[in-house]
């Protein structure tokens, strides 16, 4: 953990675009609540073969124009080509944009064909030949390992060629065993690799969600964690008190053992983290 130790911890939060008038009252109130936290930046994700890239670009200057926040949007690069990343990227920059979260992403059904990039590192890669320094580009990373990589090894490897294409930062897959991301940390700097990597930090507030995100994922929900929610049953309120315990702790945790920050999955709402962000202790930072 020693090359986290260097960083000032970053607190940033993840947002999606809405689909529908109601989803946009959500995100407007999630927004307004969560943004005298003054988070560094709010990252908006980026549908599958950009399924939603209008209604993400709409999100990013709504959130760096309306609101005065820095916004990061995702850019996912399967099923698609060289010129309408070029497109957006161009179009990121027009609008003053600076921060970009790099992704794989995920085929989208039916596809047979990746497109013109396969993996994150060609499009980080990709990125710094059309752009330059423009760009602080974020790149994921999986503590407890991508759910399509082979082994340990080869997910390592597979990260550091991001970095090595010139990926700055990186936010985790959300976990809930600290142990998974410190040796994680401590096996990317065996590879020399001393970038910021920001735990993903993913609230708890309904048992069937985070049981479905979860195996979708890939990350482990601990035996005792999942018992306890499975004995709340539909006990919603006692589910939230057990999640915003469970959560602040690993939080806690993560930021006395020298994580360079967090980075919250809001889900566009705004309870959770605020509750997370209050027993942290983090209102006075």
């Amino acid at each position: 953990m020693d090359s986290q130790k260097n960083f000032s911890p970053i607190f940033s939060m993840e947002f999606f675009p809405p689909r529908t008038p109601e989803a946009e009252v959500s995100l407007d109130q999630a927004l307004e609540a969560l943004r005298p936290l003054k988070p560094r930046f709010c990252s908006v994700t980026f549908g599958a073969a950009g399924s939603t890239r209008e209604k993400t670009f709409e999100t990013v200057l709504g959130i760096q124009g309306r609101l005065g926040l820095e916004a990061a949007p995702h850019l996912s690069c399967i099923a698609s080509t060289r010129e309408n990343i070029r497109d957006v990227l161009q179009g990121y920059k027009e609008a003053g944009i600076r921060h970009i979260v790099a992704l794989r992403g995920d085929m989208p059904s039916g596809m047979l064909s990746a497109g013109q990039f396969r993996y994150a590192n060609e499009l980080v890669a990709f990125i710094r030949e059309e752009t330059g320094d423009h760009f602080h580009i974020e790149v994921a990373a999986y503590p407890e390992m991508h759910p399509q990589a082979p082994n340990l090894e080869t997910d390592l490897k597979n990260f550091k060629r991001k970095v090595d294409a010139g990926a700055q930062s990186a936010i985790t897959q959300y976990f809930f065993n600290p142990e998974a991301y410190f040796r994680f940390v401590d096996d990317c700097e065996k590879l020399g690799i001393t970038i910021p990597i920001v735990p993903g930090i993913m609230p708890i507030t309904n048992h069937t969600q985070i049981a479905r995100f979860s195996e979708m994922c890939g990350a482990d929900i601990p035996r005792w964690v999942r018992k306890r929610l499975e004995g709340f049953g539909d006990d919603r309120a006692a589910i939230r008190a057990f999640g915003l315990e469970v959560i602040s702790d690993l939080c806690r945790r993560l930021l006395e053992q020298g994580a360079p920050g967090l980075h919250f999955y809001t889900l566009n709402q705004s309870e959770a983290v605020l509750g997370i962000w209050k027993n942290l202790g983090l209102e006075s930072r």
